[in-house]
């Protein structure tokens, strides 16, 4: 061997780690099984160590798949308690007959399972039926006999590809049968010893005491005569994922603090509440679509209402209207107010904060971030539970432009550079818009804002006089997706392990 060559071998024994070490004898064993308890590592040293050996060249790794054959959830518990079918003919070899309810009870067999056993003994010609009879035709030889199914299901797991035709064929009548077996694909490690691995297999390692790390101990002791492992920093190590917070809540945290900059006080309240706070107070008529029970989440229980000062405003607000105004034109029913629901909207606590609200505070700007939960059909952007986010500017000065500029100011803070508003409609606010956000990768508008200036029948029952409030709701759900790049609103919420670790921590 050359000179050059064998540096070459040095310098890689030098660089190998102990497990590496250990693992180097056995490589010819080619089970990663046989591996583990031959170098007495745990499955994960070795997978590691294989790795790296491959960065070395020592190795070459591939994988390959393959189908096995493994007990379902009902064949595991037939295999400690019997298949139906056994435990039928061993009731039958004590009885010789027996009525189909007696089968039933005494065999201790679900509808099901009886039907199944009935048609398998029928079909090897063990039993007949006779006036709601099982009749036994077999001998107790035959009875003791184990069946084809039950010899089968002993052998598990298998391997698809080594199943004769016989054994495909009682396979297929097996899966017939509920969760009774399950064919699984499997991904295995294979690895062969390159020819650079089989020189140094050749050339032996010795035991030689390397230094594996530097620690204090080393650095006190004497150096003299000792050798370093030689180590390779380009060689790939675990990834590892720090503790944090989720995502959802490092998200509503950050959206906390772009409210409180802006000069913002948070308010909260519960999930919980009447429907006068819901929808009354914020002038939705009593039969108006949201307050439909295919819309909203009833709890079947009733609430006492505030103080009849104000319950007597806004029942006042809504049959005749406030200066002027019509109001709604009906009667309204106090009943129907006293409804608890969970909250469609954080817009119940805004009302909630003006009834408290006293003038001599004025003004006053408040803001909350909270789930709200609709009778929504599930999908990728819409959930029966979500997150909005609430703000009022209580301001006798306040106007609508002052209001775009809030909702352009946050809806920038949040990372969307275009903001367009265009006319709507709600029931509580006058004049009322929507706010779109541009969606750079979609390549289109999204929307993402809704807001108006509260009517003064919500104004004057709650604060006593007519005075603007801004007020806005938008889903801040959205908005996180946005901010980590999740396309389907259910991802939020699914708790998937591997998402959590990736996703990295917000940057403020």
């Amino acid at each position: 061997m050359k000179m050059a060559q064998k540096r070459n071998l040095k310098k890689i024994i030098e660089s190998l780690s102990p497990n590496e070490r250990k693992l180097l004898p056995y490589l010819e064993e080619k089970n990663i099984v046989d591996l583990c308890k031959k170098s007495n590592l745990n499955r994960v040293a070795v997978l590691r160590s294989l790795k790296y050996l491959k960065k070395k060249k020592i190795i070459e790794l591939g994988f390959r798949k393959r189908k096995v054959i493994e007990l379902g959830v009902n064949g595991a518990l037939y295999k400690r308690k019997g298949l139906p079918e056994r435990r039928l003919l061993n009731l039958l070899s004590h009885q010789k007959i027996i009525s189909l309810e007696d089968a039933e009870k005494i065999g201790k067999l679900s509808r099901d399972e009886l039907k199944a056993s009935i048609g398998v003994l029928k079909r090897r010609g063990l039993i007949e039926i006779k006036n709601r009879k099982i009749i036994l035709n077999a001998s107790m030889e035959e009875v003791s006999k184990k069946s084809p199914e039950e010899i089968f299901l002993e052998s598990l797991p298998l391997d698809y590809d080594s199943l004769t035709p016989e054994k495909q064929s009682l396979l297929k009548e097996l899966q017939r049968r509920k969760n009774l077996v399950q064919l699984r694909e499997i991904k295995e490690m294979e690895f062969s010893v390159t020819e650079l691995g089989k020189q140094i297999m050749k050339e032996g390692i010795k035991a030689e005491n390397l230094v594996e790390q530097i620690t204090p101990e080393v650095i006190k002791s004497s150096l003299k005569g000792k050798k370093f492992r030689r180590y390779d920093v380009q060689s790939p190590v675990p990834k590892i994922y720090g503790g944090k917070r989720h995502f959802v809540n490092q998200a509503i945290e950050y959206a906390k603090e772009i409210w409180t900059e802006m000069g913002f006080k948070e308010v909260s309240g519960d999930f919980i509440v009447s429907s006068f706070w819901n929808f009354d107070a914020l002038y939705t008529p009593q039969d108006h679509p949201a307050r439909e029970l295919q819309d909203t989440f009833f709890i079947g229980k009733n609430s006492e209402l505030p103080n009849r000062k104000i319950v007597k405003a806004v029942k006042e607000a809504h049959e005749n209207g406030v200066r002027g105004s019509k109001g709604w034109g009906y009667s309204w029913n106090e009943n129907s107010a006293k409804k608890l629901l969970l909250r469609t909207h954080t817009t119940c606590l805004s009302s909630q904060t003006l009834a408290k609200l006293r003038l001599k505070d004025l003004p006053a700007k408040f803001f909350a971030i909270g789930k709200c939960f609709r009778n929504e059909t599930v999908d990728w952007c819409h959930g029966f539970e979500f997150n909005q986010t609430e703000g009022i500017v209580v301001d006798m000065n306040a106007n609508f432009r002052h209001l775009l500029g809030y909702l352009k100011q946050f809806a920038q803070k949040m990372g969307y550079k275009k903001v367009r508003f265009r006319p709507a409609y709600f029931p509580y606010t006058e004049p009322s818009l929507e706010g779109d956000v541009w969606d750079e990768e979609k390549g289109q508008w999204v929307e993402l804002l809704a807001a108006g200036i509260f009517r003064p029948e919500v104004t004057i029952p709650l604060l006593g006089r007519e005075i603007p409030v801004l007020a806005w709701g938008p889903g801040f759900d959205r908005m996180i997706m946005k901010m980590f790049g999740i396309k389907d609103l259910r991802q939020l919420y699914k708790n998937d392990f591997g998402q959590l670790k990736k996703i990295k921590p917000l940057l403020k």
